[in-house]
Order: C-alpha cells, then sequence, then structure tokens
C-alpha cells in the first residue's frame, strides 16, 4: 500500500527543513534535494517503528 504524505520544506539559515505535516517528522539537508531525501528516510523509520512481529498471523 502506498501512502502520500505533505512535505514542507523551508531554508533556515544554511540548512533546508523539511517536515511531513501529518506525522510531524522533520529533517534536514543542505540542498532541498538532500532534505527531501532524508525526509522520505526518517518517515520510513518513523512508519517502520509501529510495525511489530509480536502480532499473531
Amino acid at each position: 500500500m502506498l501512502k502520500k504524505f505533505t512535505a514542507v520544506i523551508t531554508k533556515e539559515e544554511k540548512w533546508y527543513v523539511a517536515r511531513c505535516v501529518e506525522l510531524g517528522v522533520v529533517s534536514q539537508g543542505k540542498a532541498i534535494k538532500e532534505a527531501q531525501v532524508n525526509l522520505k528516510e526518517a518517515v520510513g523509520l518513523y512508519i517502520e517503528s509501529f510495525e511489530t512481529d509480536d502480532l499473531p498471523h
């Protein structure tokens, strides 16, 4: 299942700060593309943290 989230990127001094509006996840990068890539990774890790193997199959 593919989910789409909203990203807002702002420039703060020397860094671009990327925020996922729906999840509240934040990341940064020195370029816009780097901030986007870092945010995707951070969102993936955030979502993965809710997955558990303890549930019955």
